[in-house]
């Protein structure tokens, strides 16, 4: 993507999270950073007392757009639309980079023939926000010299997702912030170890290191390593799965420390796929909804009962260390694999312990080939790409060079949402997380100081709007879209856009996604979480 393609199929940063703090312009979109990673956000905070100017894009007025100097309540969804109109202005104003254009980029002429058509007046009509405003985000990040952008699921949760991160990339290219420190295009993992997971090959399309399925090299090196024969068509994605369950071509799922039941885009539909599937296992450590539909429970291990690395947002990779034994009949997720492969018969799941796990890694992934646990414990964590023993690795990437040589420009057209309110369902929907709650709650709705902090859902709705619907603060609604309908009490807020709607997910109480869509991004296979149609009724008595 956009010559940043090992990095954006990774979903790594670019640069560092410490970074930040000496960025003079940092650009927020799709991210409620003070919510969702409260520490990137303090790194925000500081970078803003030494004078940096922070821009934040979202349709919810949230604590970090309260901070900000320059807000834009952007209806979701319209995010390139917005991106192009920005471009546009900073190209006709000359503030571009010309010189990081024409020597590490190409492509440039047919991009710049794509903007002309996302005027200012254009993108208004599109979006609603005012030209002056869009102006005025244009020239603060063209003009800053190190200008970074802070993104996460708020841009990638959409059918335009893939399209929504190419043109972030093309904003940083277009004004010669990335490869440099400060700067870069920087998404925030939604879970702790997510970059990990991927990093290990937990998609369906890669090896271990972002090595492709279908490039025949690396399968045939894995295959030697591992004695056996690899597929060269990619599998498929979570929500891929559900769908082949009711049509039949998945028979048996394994879940682990997953939460698809609350997590899932259309959850009757999920529900319906877990029914039907011959053959469920889940591995946890509670008993979740999902582990409820299960034939079998693993029982997990957690954090604290595990010894092993994890590799955070900004590619540092970190060892985590066991505390406590785990209960009962638990076992560290590692030791549970090899067991069950063991008794299907595999080879070559002797391991000792997941340190040994890790050097076959290192061995197989280039990207990590110079980690060891040893240089971990020694240097306090290693940022990938580090290819040597004597690699100090890299704090941020793309420094002379960008992994295709020379970055490209990707012409973006700007795309509706797959649904969006029409006259029987008026509202957009967007959903997202609190700060008290992580994910679907599955751990921290079983604290009882988190719990005493937020103990039930709501739906935020503007003032006007809940005066059109005869609605008072706190009353109970109910929402539905075309794929289901919760209950929940009414929060007013003049925090949010007109027209539209936001319901935390984490609740099991009135699941948001219920309501959510699972049009999928064609590229990425990511569900359009952020965007649905909704109505809403006040419920009576």
């Amino acid at each position: 993507m956009a010559g940043l393609a090992a990095v954006f199929g990774s979903g790594a940063m670019t640069n560092s999270v410490a970074e930040i703090e000496e960025a003079d312009c940092i650009f927020v979109i799709g991210s409620n950073t003070t919510s969702s990673h409260p520490l990137v956000a303090s790194r925000i905070m500081v970078a803003k007392e030494k004078g940096a100017k922070l821009i934040v894009v979202d349709p919810r007025r949230t604590q970090i757009a309260q901070m900000a100097d320059i807000y834009v309540p952007l209806p979701a969804g319209r995010d390139n639309a917005f991106l192009n109109g920005l471009m546009h202005i900073i190209v006709e104003e000359g503030w571009h980079d010309q010189q990081f254009i024409q020597e590490r980029t190409e492509g440039f002429e047919e991009f710049k023939e794509n903007l002309k058509e996302y005027t200012p007046e254009y993108v208004q009509r599109v979006t609603g926000i005012d030209a002056e405003l869009l102006r005025e985000v244009a020239e603060a990040y063209a003009k800053a010299s190190k200008a970074s952008i802070i993104y996460c699921m708020g841009i990638t949760q959409h059918v335009a997702g893939t399209d929504n991160v190419k043109n972030l990339a093309n904003l940083a290219m277009l004004t010669g912030n990335v490869g440099k420190p400060s700067t870069g295009v920087n998404p925030l993992r939604g879970q702790n170890n997510v970059q990990g997971a991927c990093d290990m090959g937990g998609l369906p399309n890669v090896f271990p290191g972002y090595q492709r399925v279908g490039d025949e090299a690396p399968r045939r090196k894995f295959e030697e390593a591992w004695g056996v024969s690899l597929p060269v068509e990619p599998g498929l994605t979570v929500t891929e799965m559900m769908d082949a369950a009711l049509e039949g071509r998945v028979k048996a799922l394994y879940i682990m420390g997953e939460n698809p039941l609350l997590s899932d885009p259309d959850l009757n539909h999920v529900e319906e796929a877990l029914r039907e599937v011959e053959f469920l296992v889940v591995q946890d450590i509670f008993l979740t909804e999902t582990a409820r539909f299960a034939d079998v429970i693993l029982p997990g291990a957690c954090f604290a009962e595990k010894e092993g690395t994890i590799t955070n947002t900004e590619r540092r990779v970190q060892r985590m260390y066991k505390a406590i034994d785990p209960p009962g009949e638990a076992k560290q997720d590692w030791a549970i694999i090899c067991e069950l492969a063991k008794a299907m018969g595999a080879q070559g799941f002797d391991f000792s312990g997941p340190e040994e796990i890790f050097e076959e890694l290192a061995r197989l992934t280039p990207s990590y080939a110079g980690i060891s646990y040893q240089r971990i414990e020694a240097e306090g964590g290693l940022q990938w790409p580090c290819r040597t023993p004597d690699d100090p690795g890299t704090p941020y990437l793309h420094k002379d060079q960008f992994a295709r040589g020379k970055g490209l420009f990707t012409p973006i057209k700007y795309l509706d949402p797959a649904e969006l309110p029409d006259g029987e369902y008026p509202f957009l929907l967007t959903t997202g997380r609190l700060p008290f709650h992580f994910h679907t709650g599955t751990m921290t709705r079983e604290a009882p100081h988190l719990v005493e902090e937020v103990d039930e859902p709501w739906l935020e709705i503007h003032p006007e709007d809940a005066r059109g619907l005869g609605l008072r603060d706190g009353e109970v609604v109910e929402v539905s879209s075309r794929r289901g309908s919760v209950r929940v009490k009414a929060r007013l807020t003049e925090g949010i856009r007109q027209g539209t709607v936001f319901l935390p997910f984490h609740f099991r109480e009135a699941p948001a996604n219920l309501l959510t869509i699972k049009a999928l991004d064609p590229v990425a296979k990511i569900p359009e979480f952020k965007v649905c149609a909704v109505k809403i009724s006040k419920v009576e008595g």
